[in-house]
């Protein structure tokens, strides 16, 4: 196990902390070069200055959440050789935590806007629209607030889709007003809009197949789906103005047909399973996961709780990817269907199935340290609840060994 014996062992265990995580670290980066330039800059800073500033920080928040970013990001960052040096493969699967540059470059962007109209304030020139601008990207960002963000997060969606696009619409205005047109900024607005209105100029009702396994679970098949890379996640919707669900697909079968796992884990999956539908909605196409950093790796242990093991049956379908599945789950059998099972079982003949039910609730931690030492991994790739997958993914760190997990930042 790489890292075991290591006697930095005490400062690796805080480096590695979900409070210092590489999300976090990418965000306060982008904050720190942003105060280097307010203090390079700030003797001479004008309105314009400021105004350009936070354009280009907003602009670069949005083009990071766009999915051909991203995953022109995810294939660069797992496409790095297995001989390469342990310590730069496990910080490029971490590509995942791209969304800290996402909260900095925001966060920053919407900081510059409030000093440009604090500009515009002492020098007194009309500026309804600026201010207005300013108190929209200021709810959003409160919005945005993690605790905030999880306790109200269907506030939180349509917020930043409504409020997003009617503070796109404010930001065309006030660009046309004060610009003429030679400049940069119109071009970097333009952009933007593209950006944003890509996905939904994709979107398209698909007919599906639901078959539901039990009360718990259901698969959702796809006849003719898009082409479903391994590890990547699609975004489906039932009302798609009002709300969208994202879930790991299990890539194409045998018969031509892409699926996803839904599990029971809220209001809207609790409908989906009971009521299946013949249709849903899909925007644009499917968007790279954290199960792509299997790739950097020569072996790996896959750890999935419940329906965590939907987003891992996409991954384990690569043939050059030698693994060991640990899948704690109650009642597999009924739970998720004997040919679910079966499949498990034909792409992981080797797998371990804690079975909750019998078993009881296992130390999750010490049963992935106990595997992944039996297998050899070099890394863990744990799907599973929020805090499941921390204290995997932080423990396992901590041990020096490579993990990846969900990170919750939307």
């Amino acid at each position: 196990m790489p890292g075991r014996s290591s006697p930095q062992r005490g400062v690796r265990a805080l480096l590695k902390h979900p409070v210092v995580s590489p999300y976090v670290r990418l965000s306060a980066a982008v904050l720190v070069l942003n105060a280097v330039i307010a203090v390079a800059v700030w003797p001479d800073l004008t309105q314009p200055g400021a105004a350009d500033l936070a354009l280009a920080n907003l602009a670069a928040a949005i083009f990071l959440r766009q999915r051909h970013v991203v995953n022109i990001a995810f294939r660069l960052a797992t496409r790095m050789p297995r001989s390469w040096p342990y310590a730069l493969r496990w910080a490029a699967g971490k590509v995942s935590h791209y969304g800290g540059l996402h909260v900095g470059t925001a966060t920053a962007g919407v900081a510059w806007y409030l000093v440009s109209v604090g500009f515009l304030v002492r020098s007194g020139e009309p500026m309804v629209l600026p201010i207005v601008i300013a108190a929209g990207l200021v709810v959003l960002t409160a919005l945005a607030v993690r605790p905030v963000r999880e306790r109200w997060h269907d506030l939180f969606e349509r917020a930043h889709r409504w409020g997003g696009w009617a503070l796109l619409v404010l930001v065309v205005a006030d660009t046309v007003r004060t610009s003429d047109g030679a400049t940069w900024q119109p071009w970097v607005v333009g952009l933007v809009v593209l950006s944003a209105a890509w996905p939904w100029l994709r979107l398209r009702r698909v007919p599906v197949e639901v078959t539901r396994h039990s009360r718990h679970a259901a698969s959702v098949r796809f006849p003719h789906p898009p082409t479903f890379p391994p590890g990547s996640a699609v975004t489906l919707s039932l009302a798609p103005l009002r709300e969208w669900h994202s879930f790991a697909a299990i890539g194409t079968g045998e018969g031509g047909y892409g699926r996803v796992l839904i599990s029971r884990a809220g209001d809207w999956t609790g409908r989906f399973i009971d009521d299946p539908p013949s249709h849903v909605w899909l925007k644009s196409g499917p968007i790279a996961g954290m199960g792509g950093a299997a790739a950097l790796f020569p072996r790996v242990l896959f750890v999935a709780t419940g329906s965590g093991i939907g987003p891992l049956m996409s991954v384990m379908t690569r043939r050059d990817l030698p693994f060991r599945l640990l899948w704690i789950t109650r009642d597999p059998v009924a739970t998720y269907g004997e040919e679910l099972l079966a499949e498990v079982r034909q792409l992981a003949p080797d797998f371990v199935v804690w079975n909750t039910g019998e078993q009881g609730k296992p130390d999750v931690l010490a049963l992935t340290e106990q595997h992944c030492a039996e297998s050899g991994a070099e890394a863990v790739i744990c799907v599973s609840n929020k805090r499941l997958t921390w204290q995997v993914v932080t423990g396992m760190e901590q041990r020096g060994v490579a993990s990846y997990g969900a990170i919750w930042d939307s």
